[in-house]
């Protein structure tokens, strides 16, 4: 399944300046790059040959790179190209994903309301988001702003929610209560890309203005982040449409071009895309302490809130993996902290599909990196990061590339591993246990909505869920079938029914999804078929059933058949053939067989789509 706003992944989302300040800034941000673009110095020599060889090795298409130091630019550039087979060349202007290293914008933005008196860190949630809920009403009552930005709510990921769904921000946040928590409210590190969506649904309910206009006014335009945007929708402009990044991923073991992915709908968690020149102004503003270029967007105390450890991250693997020789992992407003020789780090990575990313600097060595790739899932970026701090650290100088790439290997050889045990696993000459077209119907979620099984014209099953999700269904073992989704990123996953003790299928497990249960039949339209009054009041009478103990009535009133129970709304039969009735309305199929002998009825059976018959005989 292709990887979505991951942090780091092993596999696996204001001020306003006047024309001409932001034209100035602009400027002076291609100034500062256009040296090291024609020359490259000390210590960074050997870089250049060095990441085009890494690239190589890692089937990296192409990748973009910036460096700050003490304030300064010292490179901007970019290497290998924008598209496999296409020459156009990846420059220090083209366009990527940065996925999850967006959060920090997001922490930035409530920062900013936090310095304006407009929010306070540990307010509850619900008193900027009314409407706001989880599963766990303690949670629901004592989540704080802070709480959104720092992965400690007990909840696990449900991407899929997002991901694999047209929901809108504002229907994802409600279903959001259905999502059980995997563990107890602040009791450990849980990476969270909803809660991140609540963060930035905190923006317009407080300022009346969207996540996205909110991040262009004030950090875009103030930045001279002209080329920079919130959604895939605005990189038609002039701007950026020329200099695209076009996204990789590996499809049987070969690198091909991919569609740019979507993720509006969870903006504030990682939709931003830009260039490695135009970042070298946040990490500016980062490394500046909230000021940039003589500007003061946030106060120093705000930037020190979001460095701040808030939430401790367990390292083990595959964060001692991502974090080499780190003593200490943490988790603060919208960044990783960790250590590295003795200095602090902290970072952002962003993985969405076809794009890797990652933002990272050491505030005491005044130096910060950009690194953005098109390629998905790639740890290339962790080990360039590395080959920088390195070059300006001083000391032992490691070919991390080397290093990552073997430890990448061997997950790709653990992932190989699993596949080859499942399918060593599948029993043969096996065959379902029902007629294909038994298993086609509506399956639903609470959360996730409704999937839905159809037959295609050949006869074979076809599973949907959402715009992202469609899946062939082929025969694995007994009722079990693999869907190869038709969205050749996404693999392919196992689909499993189960069946009630009448026979009939009551649910259905996509694979690293969710489980759907049946949806009840709606009722078939009422069949033409009129009787006349004698033949309809030959039905009517009272009705008993032994056990449990229950009457029924039939009468006939107003022309029609009613069906009384008492406690029950009176129903009205339909009749679909001559002894045999709907019931009109009703929200599943209802059906009410009457049994005649020597023209007088024997028994009355109701039917109630799985639910065992009913069958009640005159009351004498």
């Amino acid at each position: 399944m292709a990887s979505a706003v991951w942090p780091h992944s092993t596999k696996g989302h204001t001020m306003k300046t006047n024309r001409i300040q932001t034209l100035v800034l602009a400027l002076l941000l291609t100034m500062g790059a256009a040296p090291c673009v024609i020359a490259q110095e000390s210590p960074l020599q050997g870089f250049d040959e060095y990441v085009t060889k890494a690239l190589k090795d890692w089937d990296v298409p192409g990748a973009g790179i910036s460096v700050v130091k003490d304030g300064k630019i010292v490179l901007a550039k970019g290497y290998g190209v924008r598209k496999i087979g296409d020459p156009a060349p990846v420059d220090e202007r083209t366009i990527f994903a940065i996925g999850s290293s967006s959060k920090a914008f997001t922490a930035a933005a409530l920062a900013m309301l936090v310095d304006e008196g407009k929010i306070k860190w540990d307010d509850p949630a619900s008193k900027y988001l009314p409407g706001f809920e989880l599963y766990d009403p303690y949670a629901s009552k004592e989540m704080t702003v802070r709480d959104l930005l720092c992965h400690r709510s007990g909840l696990d990921r449900g991407d899929l929610m997002w991901y694999g769904s047209d929901y809108s921000r504002d229907e994802i946040l409600r279903r959001t209560r259905f999502l059980k928590p995997s563990w107890s409210f602040r009791s450990q590190f849980g990476y969270q890309n909803l809660m991140y969506l609540a963060a930035g649904q905190i923006i317009p309910a407080v300022t009346g203005k969207s996540w996205d206009d909110f991040i262009k006014d004030r950090f875009f335009q103030p930045l001279g982040m002209t080329a920079s945007s919130t959604s895939i929708n605005d990189l038609n402009s002039s701007k950026t449409s020329s200099n695209l990044a076009t996204p990789h991923g590996k499809i049987d073991e070969k690198v091909v071009a991919i569609p740019w992915r979507n993720i509006d709908n969870i903006a504030p968690a990682g939709s931003i895309n830009s260039n490695v020149l135009e970042m070298t102004a946040w990490v500016r503003l980062q490394l500046g302490d909230g000021d940039f270029a003589e500007q003061r967007l946030l106060s120093s105390g705000a930037i020190k809130e979001t460095h701040k450890s808030h939430t401790v991250v367990p390292y083990d693997p595959p964060w001692s993996l991502l974090f080499p020789e780190a003593h200490f992992l943490n988790y603060g407003l919208g960044w990783f902290l960790s250590d590295y020789h003795g200095r602090k780090v902290v970072e952002h990575g962003g993985n969405i599909d076809g794009m890797s990313a990652l933002v990272a600097f050491i505030p005491e060595e005044k130096l910060g990196v950009v690194i953005l790739t098109n390629l998905s899932g790639s740890e290339l970026r962790t080990a360039l990061k590395l080959r920088v701090f390195d070059a300006f650290m001083g000391g032992e100088t490691k070919d991390w590339s080397a290093i990552h790439l073997k430890t990448m290997k061997g997950f790709e050889a653990q992932g190989k591993a699993a596949e080859k045990k499942q399918n060593d696993e599948r029993v043969k000459n096996t065959r379902p246990s029902l007629a294909l077209d038994k298993y086609a119907g509506t399956y639903q979620d609470e959360m996730y909505g409704d999937a839905k099984v159809t037959q295609d014209e050949s006869g074979k099953l076809v599973i949907r869920y959402g715009p992202a999700f469609t899946g062939d269904l082929e025969h694995w073992h007994y009722d079990t079938f693999q869907a190869t989704w038709r969205d050749r990123t996404l693999g392919k996953g196992l689909v499993t029914f189960t069946l009630n003790s009448q026979g009939k299928v009551e649910a259905v497990k996509i694979q690293n999804l969710a489980d759907f249960h049946r949806a009840p039949d709606k009722p078939p339209a009422v069949a033409g078929v009129t009787l006349t009054e004698a033949n309809l009041r030959k039905f009517t009478g009272r009705y008993e059933l032994k056990m449990p103990p229950l009457e029924l009535s039939v009468e006939f009133v107003g022309g029609k058949l009613k069906a009384v129970i008492p406690g029950q709304p009176v129903a009205t039969l339909a009749p679909v053939s001559t002894d045999r009735f709907t019931v009109e309305g009703a929200p599943v199929s209802i059906f009410v067989q009457f049994k005649l002998a020597e023209g007088k009825v024997s028994s009355l059976t109701v039917e109630q789509g799985s639910a065992p018959p009913l069958t009640f005989t005159p009351k004498q």
